[in-house]
């Protein structure tokens, strides 16, 4: 049997990796990869990886034992646990003052694909997530150049009050951080000079209306380079930053994208994920861990412990990593091939690897397919998202707005990959249901 690269010791109980599949990767026909030795010798001493490490494991033709490596992570925080949740998605609007080369879709003002919700059909959306015994409704749309700050703090109101007349305690998730200083901009509280007050001021009356958390999106790629030609006039890295490090000082948690594909390098991926996990840093930190000498906060060494219920309830983390890969088709930069699987599945593994203080990585199965997911579950994910139901912003080939997949069907895809799948709801907290009923333990 070829030598192995040295794995990552799982909770007491964790099953270990699938014999299979070890089995499999012994006929394998890459032969591991010595460099990665050190690096696994690191991780199992809960270490940071340098960005010189991130470039050997996406240099590295030995990606089997990169995926090994992200896996023994995964299993050392989760073990067996594979995550799903009951959630709908709900997009208020694909009008937007912006057009980004990637993106299909924004649409303009009096296009025939334009669409701007009410809060009726708004109200709606809550009732049917609330029926449906979702926890979560996630709402995200473009940058609407007229509709008042008013709306935003509205919709949130809405799909919150609606819900809780239902008797259901409906998390919002909403905005990205791009929308948020749109929010700001167009409520006349945003300056320059202090963008960091204009900001609060907006979070703390979405909060007040009943927003739970932000998402992750809109953070693509942190470089000025790539900024500049695929998505100028989106906020830049220091801004995105800013909106989510104000997120987290309110307490409210929120995740972490990068958008990768497309004309961003390699290694200018591994930067956006050090500015990641330099921002968590701090975050943690607010929260009670204690830095090394280096300032750093990892939850992969040994006897770490991951966010308790207590650190949960106040909130003020990124929760988990999201990987999304860039779809060419319909946007300007549709001459560009896009990542294939197995980048798609070492960029997932690299994610896990190098962002160690995240508690969570996420194949979004609605942008990697559900049997990528399976595979990524084996490779660092820990969590594949949810029931999802409408979804607007990319499409796989062939996919429409309608993309829903069941609770059995998550529940058997986790199963299939050799994991025990945990219903949790926005914060991670597992979910006991009595069909529609449902509370957070």
């Amino acid at each position: 049997m070829p030598h192995s690269v040295a794995t990552i010791d799982a909770p007491p109980g964790a099953r270990p990796p699938d014999a299979t599949r070890r089995a499999s990767a012994a006929g394998r026909s890459v032969r591991p990869d010595p460099a990665l030795a050190p690096i696994a010798e690191r991780l199992a001493q809960g270490r940071r990886l340098t960005l010189d490490d991130g470039r050997t494991l996406y240099d590295t033709p030995d990606i089997w034992s990169v995926c090994e490596l992200a896996d023994s992570v995964r299993r050392r925080l989760h073990g067996d646990v594979g995550y799903y949740n009951i959630n709908r998605h709900l997009n208020y609007s694909n009008v937007c003052a912006l057009s980004c080369k990637f993106c299909e879709f924004y649409a303009k003002a009096g296009d025939e694909k334009a669409y701007t919700r009410d809060l009726e059909y708004i109200a709606d959306q809550a009732r049917q997530a609330v029926e449906a015994g979702a926890t979560e409704i996630h709402s995200v749309g473009g940058l609407h150049p007229t509709l008042p700050f008013s709306y935003y703090t509205d919709l949130v109101r809405t799909i919150r009050d609606t819900a809780r007349a239902l008797g259901s305690d409906l998390h919002v998730k909403a905005f990205t951080a791009v929308e948020i200083v749109h929010l700001a901009r167009i409520a006349k509280v945003y300056r320059v000079d202090d963008r960091r007050a204009g900001i609060r001021w907006v979070l703390e009356r979405l909060k007040e209306a009943g927003l739970g958390s932000l998402p992750g999106g809109g953070a693509e790629v942190f470089d000025d380079r790539v900024h500049d030609e695929a998505f100028k006039g989106k906020i830049r890295s220091d801004v995105w930053l800013d909106v989510h490090e104000v997120a987290h000082e309110l307490g409210l948690n929120s995740n972490a994208t990068i958008l990768y594909g497309h004309i961003e390098q390699r290694a200018e991926r591994l930067v956006h994920m050090d500015m990641l996990r330099r921002a968590q840093d701090k975050a943690l930190a607010r929260l009670g861990y204690t830095p090394d000498s280096h300032g750093a906060v990892t939850l992969t060494a040994p006897g770490v412990r991951q966010p308790t219920p207590d650190m949960t309830s106040r909130g003020g983390y990124f929760q988990a990593i999201i990987p999304l890969p860039f779809f060419p088709d319909g946007s300007e930069l549709e001459h560009l091939p896009g990542p294939g699987g197995l980048e798609n599945l070492r960029t997932l593994a690299v994610a896990r690897l190098m962002l160690d203080n995240f508690p969570h990585a996420k194949a979004f199965w609605i942008m990697q397919t559900l049997p990528m997911a399976q595979l990524m579950l084996q490779a660092g994910a820990d969590d594949i998202d949810g029931t999802v139901v409408w979804y607007d912003i990319t499409k796989v080939a062939g996919a429409g707005t309608h993309q829903e997949v069941t609770v059995p069907r998550l529940q058997k895809i986790i199963r299939d990959a050799g994991f025990v799948p945990v219903e949790r709801d926005t914060l991670y907290r597992r979910v006991e249901r009595d069909g529609r009923r449902w509370q957070a333990v």
